[in-house]
């Protein structure tokens, strides 16, 4: 790129057809979790369309980075946003999710028709301590770019021994992280400052379609009018949503309990996990704990955001409770309803609050509770291993005996080399994943 000739001109506006083609492509090829799919849009949409510059798309990506919700696909909403309104905003945003959400779904139905097939079977005992080893190093990696110093370090530590040993809910602990942060924030600034992050860089790849001074469109200016409009708006979607699944209690549950969600997931999917584990798994036991490491492992192979795991969630949910008497039909009712109300907030937060960022444009950092919060999270996640290799290394314990039954060395080899492969070799995810799932199967036709 760098030897090419820099263009002279900003190329011509896409039509909404143009950019339904791409968006389109991207939700199919979205690998990578929000670090690779962020990466994929920055070449595509930065440095060869040119339908946004470099800075700000940065912009856009900062104030995504401080929403509850999956960053990546708020980001590709914002931008089609920018460039096509709210008909553009719906249709990235949908089209980033729709891929894996049919895809998930088919494989939640086979999953649940086929999962007791011995080699089914052998394919997740292989995939599952290498879900272990995702998870671990989704917490390192995380810590290693948000845990600066031993305040910080000290809040992840609460936070662990908060929901490990006294089971405290995780919107508690988010709130009591959010209340250190904002109080530690006052009293000691400096071990409050987000470490990391994303800065604009000098980098120019040619004028762009909307460039660094190109004023907002019309439909991108702030009023207070817009702003109550559009709240009102969503409110009305959500209680008319939640008004037509009422007579079916377990489909209503799944809307309250994935709208409460959505506003929880500060800090990745990974953070979210461990409050969709107690609802889903403890309380409403609309899968089990296995079952649950078995999505999850399926979310990481397939393209979209991982917090697509709900979709998982919801159709196993869907069939687990009846909530229509054909289980596919029960299924994809509780995958639909799990997914629309995951990510309708994330449009909220775009449709709403981006003519107000777009007002007010310049370097957004995250403030000492949201640190405070990342923090948490580590802690959170750290959880979330030790939950998921318990259930895998003791496949056959409970709570009740937690160590009963025999000790299965096996996994915990495959753990301890997907981890390296991941940490120091930098593996791909879907390969470690794809390895181990081959070694299982191998592994369920020799004993």
């Amino acid at each position: 790129m760098s030897d090419a000739p820099i263009p002279a001109t900003a190329p011509p506006a896409p039509t909404l057809g143009e950019a339904f083609k791409y968006w389109l492509k991207l939700g199919f090829i979205s690998f990578g979790g929000p670090a690779g799919q962020i990466s994929m849009m920055h070449q595509e949409l930065v440095e060869r369309r040119r339908w946004i510059s470099e800075h700000r798309y940065l912009h856009a990506l900062n104030f995504c980075m401080l929403l509850p919700g999956p960053e990546a696909i708020q980001l590709a909403i914002y931008i089609s946003w920018l460039m096509h309104g709210v008909r553009g905003a719906v249709m990235a945003g949908v089209l980033f999710f729709l891929p894996a959400f049919v895809l998930l779904s088919l494989l939640a139905g086979i999953y649940l028709s086929f999962g007791d097939v011995p080699a089914v079977q052998g394919i997740f005992y292989g995939i599952k301590p290498a879900v272990v080893a995702i998870v671990l190093f989704a917490a390192w990696r995380i810590g290693s770019r948000s845990i600066k110093n031993k305040v910080l370090l000290g809040i992840a530590a609460l936070a662990f021994v908060g929901i490990f040993f006294f089971k405290i809910d995780f919107p508690w602990i988010v709130l009591a992280a959010a209340l250190l942060g904002a109080i530690g924030g006052k009293l000691m600034p400096d071990k409050f400052k987000a470490g990391g992050g994303h800065g604009a860089s000098d980098k120019t790849y040619g004028p762009a379609l909307i460039d660094d001074e190109t004023p907002p469109p019309a439909h991108a200016r702030f009023s207070w009018g817009k702003l109550a409009l559009t709240v009102a708006v969503f409110v009305l979607v959500w209680l008319v949503v939640m008004l037509a699944i009422s007579g079916v209690p377990s489909l209503y549950d799944m809307g309250d309990f994935f709208t409460k969600a959505a506003f929880l997931t500060i800090g990745g999917a990974y953070a979210v996990l461990p409050y969709v584990y107690q609802g889903a798994v403890e309380h409403y036991s609309w899968l089990t704990g296995p079952q649950m490491m078995d999505g999850l492992a399926l979310g990481e192979s397939t393209p979209g955001p991982l917090i697509m795991i709900v979709t998982w969630v919801g159709y196993l949910g869907g069939v687990a409770t009846h909530a229509f008497d054909n289980p596919i039909l029960a299924g994809i009712a509780g995958a639909a309803v799990a997914t629309f109300f995951t990510f309708l907030p994330s449009f909220l937060f775009i449709l709403g609050a981006g003519p107000l960022v777009e007002s007010t444009r310049g370097e957004l950092k995250f403030t000492a509770p949201l640190t405070a919060i990342t923090a948490a999270v580590v802690g959170v996640i750290i959880n979330l291993a030790t939950f998921f290799a318990w259930h895998t290394f003791w496949p056959k314990a409970t709570e009740a005996a937690p160590f009963a039954g025999f000790f299965d060395a096996i996994p915990v080899v495959i753990a301890v080399i997907s981890f390296v492969a991941l940490w120091k070799y930098k593996a791909d995810i879907m390969k470690v994943i794809g390895v181990c799932a081959v070694f299982g199967l191998v592994y369920s036709f020799i004993v």
